[in-house]
């Protein structure tokens, strides 16, 4: 094995669910250490807004199902590196209450170009907005409420012809 290369069991899972913050350099730097074949790294941060549907939002809560929601981002990220040929995966989900400019989610994939790099970031981007399994309720002025995917979103997953997972 080179001294460039790391070992493989070096690297972080594909998937983490995780209340606490991430560091998008740090993970970018793990994603592409040694892998001399990578050419183009795209990566995604989502962030906690202030305002959702006209509304001022306090906060919002996060909740998955252990498990579950992992194993189902793992499926979708199976579909991505077949579809697109990408080399690494790193997507990272936060859970817990969270406030405006928080991060909460991070997407980063490699491959040998931009353009597959860039699809395969926001096919798997598209599917968690729409169907992986966290649900999300925010604090407004008007109280708590839950918040569903919504149309612009089901309508960008459905451009991939993606099955549910």
């Amino acid at each position: 094995m080179s001294a460039n290369i790391p070992h493989q069991n070096a690297r972080p899972p594909r998937v983490s669910v995780q209340a606490e913050d991430f560091d998008l350099s740090a993970e970018v730097a793990v994603l592409r250490a040694g892998d001399a074949r990578v050419g183009a790294v795209c990566a995604f941060v989502g962030t906690v807004r202030d305002r959702n549907e006209g509304d001022a939002v306090a906060s919002m809560e996060l909740e998955h199902y252990p498990g579950m929601t992992e194993k189902s981002i793992e499926a979708i990220i199976d579909q991505a590196v077949e579809r697109f040929g990408l080399f690494g995966v790193r997507v990272i989900h936060r859970v817990g209450l969270l406030q405006p400019l928080d991060q909460i989610v991070l997407v980063a994939v490699t491959s040998a170009h931009r353009g597959r790099a860039y699809e395969g970031c926001e096919y798997i981007m598209d599917y968690l907005k729409s169907l992986a399994p966290f649900w999300k309720k925010e604090q407004t002025p008007q109280g708590a409420r839950w918040v569903d995917a919504r149309v612009s979103d089901e309508e960008a997953l459905a451009r991939w012809s993606t099955p549910a997972v």
